[in-house]
């Protein structure tokens, strides 16, 4: 694992809860960013599935310099480029998928692929990863499913994403196989569209409380 890399992870862990944004529109890729470096959270994993996405990137990784703004969705290579052009200072993937893991590897960018079970996470190490992604995490098993198999995988921490929520981040975040959650609950699409950023920025703001104490 590259020192770019730990030093990423390293943020995720103090963070604690990483916000998973979906933007369709980059007009609020500014408030958002305020509202999250505001409340605490000064992250964000932008899925890059909707047009806007690159474009989001771009103005929080300027206006927001200290905040870790990275791409989520990622399944290509192409991708890849494009959003560490944007300013992407890592790239999350719903799957593993090697040859973009390589890609990343090669080219030092941060990169947290899907898995789900113990092949997929076997063929992380193989890779030379010590971080990925759990995904969905509770549809997949939950903490049950991260503590049975990180028992087996001591090389690997664990980010659970999918059904992550208020109610039960705090219990993830407190195994020691959880080096951060990611969660969408406190920055909603129906709570962007409509501007409701002060909203936001205290529900993110109830979130770093949550993290601050588990993990003070």
């Amino acid at each position: 694992m590259s020192t770019k890399a730990d030093a990423v992870f390293q943020k995720f862990s103090e963070v604690g809860i990483i916000p998973v944004v979906v933007l369709n529109d980059a007009k609020d890729a500014e408030p958002l960013g305020k509202a999250l470096m505001e409340g605490g959270l000064p992250a964000a994993e932008l899925t890059f599935r909707t047009e806007a996405a690159e474009k989001s990137i771009r103005i929080m990784a300027e206006k927001f310099p200290d905040m870790l703004v990275g791409a989520g969705t990622v399944l290509t290579t192409d991708q890849v480029d494009r959003a560490v052009a944007a300013g992407a200072k890592f790239i999350v993937s719903p799957g593993l998928d090697e040859e973009v893991v390589r890609y990343c590897l090669d080219k030092d960018i941060p990169v947290c692929p899907g898995t789900q079970t113990a092949s997929e996470m076997m063929k992380a190490i193989r890779l030379g990863l010590t971080h990925v992604k759990f995904f969905p995490a509770e549809n997949a098993g939950g903490l049950k499913m991260i503590k049975a198999i990180g028992a087996a995988l001591t090389a690997l921490r664990f980010m659970p994403t999918g059904g992550i929520s208020a109610s039960n981040a705090a219990e993830y975040l407190a195994s020691d196989k959880v080096f951060c959650c990611g969660g969408s609950w406190m920055v909603k699409g129906d709570m962007i569209k409509a501007g409701q950023f002060e909203e936001i920025r205290s529900k993110v703001a109830e979130a770093a409380a949550l993290v601050k104490s588990i993990r003070a």
